[in-house]
This record gives structure tokens, C-alpha cells and sequence, in this order.
């Protein structure tokens, strides 16, 4: 049987338990030119929160009674005559929360895992990994020198964003939630600093460790730490709007109030969603792929186990507690 996970209702707040509902079905068998995938591991992101909303955003919502939507990564183990992919090929795109899928290919790219763990693809490899390297080199275009500042630091995109401007001669602060992070982030990601926003006063911070001001801001979790960044902009300043996850859960959006320090500093503020740089993926992949072989570029997946899990799972992209990427994997041994 193919266990899947299906949105029930559309949540307020933070999502309850019930807002899913595990079901099970037959497998389904492939019909021409398809390929069946049995999913190994599925990445919680943040982003999970906005795709079951009502409305439009940068792509559709989950309908409701669909599978939840998710990146994937699994092996095929059958394929009816698909012309691109075959029985025994690793493929990673969006499969959803089930066990099992069929799929044209569309949207889906075959991986070597020979050298590389399958938790990689779906991390910094994948989804994540993509958000940062574009995020923070083509919308944030950080050159040498920049003081570049990133919220969300510990996480799968903050911590991957950080180190690459470190690469690339920046000085890196980092905010995050609690001293053991912290630690974490300076001394295994190798941020210059990090403030703890759950210690310490943002502003201080900020004042000490940025004390002439921010060239860059990558900016994951929006509300008070948003406003806080703003406040210490230098001239010609950018700010990379990736996610606001301070704001998912909240039923009354707060809006940044020293959006003023843009004007005064020449600075821009812009939006950036991974999907614009799909024909890209491949490029990146490469680079962050040597990165990692060279020891410059480290990658962490905090993994649990059993579709059964998904709720308890999920909760943790919002409770803090986990660090680097968020996986869970459904497939049973």
C-alpha cells in the first residue's frame, strides 16, 4: 500500500494535526512513458506554511484533498518505456508526502548518490542550497568586503548564504535562536559573529558587531529582527527578501517600520523565489558540489523518521528546534 499525506482543511495560525490526513492507497502502476518512484526522503521547508493557504501566490496552493506538496528524492522501480529515465535511477523533484508517485519526469532530475548522500539533494543541493547561492549572489550581489548579515542562520538556507559570502571575502554575521546555535554557526559554518536573538537585544548586537552599518542582509524571518536590520543600513545597501517566518503563523502581518532607511540610503529591498532560476540549478549544483568537496562549504541535515511523523516533524521548522535542514524520511526499511 502507498501511503500519503493529504491536506484537509485550510489552517489559521499554526497548523493543527488535523489539518492532514494520512490515508492509504494502492500503488499505482505507471502508465505509458512514466516512470513509478518509491520516495526515499521529502524536505520540510517553510514554505510549506504559504502553499496551503487560500489565494495566489508565486505558485498555486495544495488543493484541498491532495497530496501535500514536497521536494522528494527517491529511486524508480518501474519504468513504462520512459524515454529519459530508467528502473534503478535516482530522481529528485516534487513528489509530495507519500510513499510512493508516478510522474512523466517533468520537473525531475536523475542525481548521483554514489559520492553524495541522497539528504544532500534535497538540502543543500537542492531547494535550499539553490535559494541561498541565488539569493545571496544575484539578488544580494555581495562582492568582497561587503558586511553581509543573515537571519535565520542555523537554518538550510541562512547557513549556506552565510558561508558563501564567506567565500567570497565578506564578513558574515549571523542571528539565531539560543546559544548552542550560535556556536554552532561561528564555529563549524565560520560566521565572523552571531547575535542571539533570543538572548540578546537585536540592536545591540547589531551595534557591535556591524558598528558601520549593513552592505547586505538576507533576510529569513522578517518582523522586529527585519526592522532592526534597516536600521543600521550603509549607502547603496541590499536586502534579499527569501522568507518571513517569524509572519506564517500570525493572523496580522507586521510590516517593516523603518522601511524609511531604504530611501534615505539608497538602498533596495527585493523579493526572490527560487523557481526564477531553474535553468540555472545545474550551474549551482556544480559550484556548491566543489565547495563541498574543497571543505569550504558545510552542509547539515537533521533527519526523522516515519510518514507517521510528518505533523511533529513539521512543527519543528516553527518551534526552532532543529538545525540545517529539516528531513524526513518515509521510506521503511
Amino acid at each position: 500500500m502507498n501511503k500519503q499525506l493529504l491536506l484537509k482543511k485550510r489552517p489559521v495560525g499554526l497548523p493543527e494535526e488535523d489539518t492532514w490526513a494520512l490515508v492509504s492507497n494502492e500503488i499505482p502502476e505507471p502508465k505509458e512513458g512514466e516512470v513509478l518512484v518509491q520516495t526515499h526522503y521529502i524536505s520540510l521547508d517553510p514554505a510549506m506554511r504559504g502553499w496551503i493557504n487560500e489565494g495566489k501566490s508565486y505558485i498555486e496552493p495544495v488543493a484541498l484533498d491532495d497530496v501535500m506538496r514536497a521536494g522528494t528524492i527517491g529511486t524508480i522501480i518501474k519504468s513504462n518505456n520512459h524515454p529519459k529515465f530508467k528502473d534503478g535511477d535516482v530522481i529528485t523533484g516534487w513528489g509530495g508526502v507519500q510513499q510512493y508517485f508516478t510522474t512523466t519526469g517533468d520537473g525531475h532530475f536523475k542525481v548521483d548518490t554514489s559520492m553524495v548522500p541522497m539528504t544532500k539533494y534535497i538540502g543543500a543541493l537542492g531547494m535550499p542550497g539553490m535559494t541561498a547561492y541565488f539569493g545571496i549572489l544575484e539578488v544580494g550581489k555581495i562582492k568582497e568586503g561587503d558586511v553581509v548579515l543573515i537571519s535565520g542562520a542555523a537554518g538550510a538556507v541562512g547557513s549556506v548564504a552565510g558561508q558563501i559570502a564567506k567565500i567570497k571575502g565578506c564578513k558574515v554575521v549571523g542571528i539565531a535562536g539560543g546559544p548552542d546555535k550560535c556556536a554552532y554557526v561561528v564555529n563549524e559554518l565560520g560566521f565572523d559573529a552571531c547575535i542571539d536573538y533570543k538572548n540578546e537585544n537585536i540592536y545591540s548586537g547589531l551595534k557591535e558587531h556591524c558598528p558601520k552599518g549593513l552592505d547586505v542582509y538576507f533576510d529569513n524571518v522578517g518582523g522586529e529582527i527585519l526592522d532592526a536590520a534597516l536600521s543600521r543600513l550603509r549607502m547603496h545597501a541590499r536586502i534579499i527578501i527569501c522568507g518571513a517566518i517569524s509572519q506564517y503563523n500570525s493572523t496580522s502581518i507586521q510590516g517593516p517600520k523603518n522601511y524609511l532607511s531604504l530611501l534615505v540610503n539608497r538602498a533596495t529591498m527585493q523579493g526572490m523565489v527560487v523557481f526564477d532560476y531553474v535553468d540555472r540549478y545545474k550551474e549551482a549544483g556544480m559550484q556548491m558540489g566543489m565547495w563541498m568537496m574543497q571543505g569550504k562549504l558545510k552542509a547539515e541535515e537533521d533527519v526523522y523518521e516515519g510518514i507517521e511523523n510528518f505533523y511533529d516533524t513539521f512543527t519543528k521548522l516553527f518551534s526552532g528546534d532543529k538545525r540545517g535542514k529539516l528531513v524526513l524520511k518515509i521510506i521503511e526499511d
